[in-house]
């Protein structure tokens, strides 16, 4: 599984003091972007971090001297820095168990289709997995509408629901990108009734993965006789751990809404970079981001396992 720590050239990615400006489409900023981004050298331990105010909004444009990194408590220097949009590797994981049936799925489809192709950079990459009781990749890396759209096209709900088990099969995946951030879009609308995974491994999954996770649940206020209501505490656990978050609707007709929050913080994200004092020791280390001087607040994975690179080289 993808370590946490990314291996990026010794020139330009230690020593560079700024990182150059460049337009959403371009490729992503020097330092955590290069013809060769995987190969041996300095291993910089990168965070993708969103800042909020205390009232919930989205705060862009901050300089690095605004950031303080911590590692097992102890501020690290940040060698690192972006505040402009590092293209992203994104999976999908649609659940289609039973109660997606009809107007659920419909609604998914319309909502995936747009946060994909509408929402996003044309940069980005992403993949399709669709979820029951087993998880099924339904794309592999793409840009193609016309892929997806069939794609989504052929899902038909049934069985159960096996969300933990669908989020550690697209780990491996999420390693095969070529892109330097790293998410994943849960949308679900009942608990895991199905997975071999646990809580537990899952956790222990995403602990050696640079993986953000955001999930949306389908939480209507109405009795379902059709699986058991969506475990939205799991789902902020494993989402918060992550630097992530929870969307929680009520209806699938609020899916567009959702996706279109997800889709501004992934559009307004902050990458950040340091040397780790242990690298690739194998044991965890808690990480914590804060804004000096202001009561913004910041969400950022709150720790990794220093596992070695496995990613492939390019």
């Amino acid at each position: 599984m993808r370590a946490f720590v990314l291996r990026l050239a010794l020139t330009g990615a230690v020593t560079a003091a700024t990182l150059h400006a460049q337009q959403p489409t371009a490729p992503a900023p020097q330092g955590f972007r290069d013809t060769h981004p995987f190969r041996s050298g300095v291993e910089v331990t990168t965070i993708t971090a969103t800042v909020l105010d205390k009232d919930g909004h989205l705060i862009t444009g901050l300089p690095r001297e605004a950031f303080e990194v911590y590692e097992d408590n102890i501020r690290q220097p940040i060698t690192n820095f972006t505040h402009d949009r590092v293209p992203i590797g994104l999976g999908v994981l649609l659940d289609i168990s039973d109660s997606m049936f009809g107007k659920r799925i419909q609604d998914a489809r319309a909502a995936v289709d747009r946060f994909l192709f509408d929402l996003l950079d044309p940069s980005d990459e992403f993949f399709l997995m669709a979820f029951n009781h087993r998880p099924r990749p339904m794309t592999g890396w793409t840009r193609a509408r016309a892929e997806v759209e069939r794609a989504l096209e052929s899902l038909k709900p049934s069985g159960g629901t096996a969300i933990y088990d669908a989020i550690v099969e697209a780990l491996p995946m999420i390693d095969r990108r070529e892109r330097d951030r790293a998410a994943i879009v849960v949308i679900s609308d009942g608990a895991d009734t199905a997975s071999n995974a646990t809580l537990r491994d899952l956790h222990t999954a995403l602990l050696r993965s640079d993986t953000f996770v955001y999930a949306i649940a389908i939480d209507p206020p109405d009795r379902r006789a059709i699986n058991t209501s969506v475990n939205v505490q799991a789902l902020r656990e494993i989402t918060s751990e992550s630097g992530g978050r929870t969307e929680v609707v009520q209806s699938s007709e609020n899916l567009k809404d959702a996706t279109a929050r997800i889709a501004e913080e992934l559009n307004r994200q902050y990458m950040l970079g340091y040397v780790s004092p242990h690298p690739a020791d194998g044991e965890f280390h808690s990480i914590r981001v804060k804004i000096t001087g202001t009561d913004h607040r910041v969400r950022a994975r709150n720790g990794y396992v220093a596992t070695p690179l496995t990613r492939p080289k390019l």
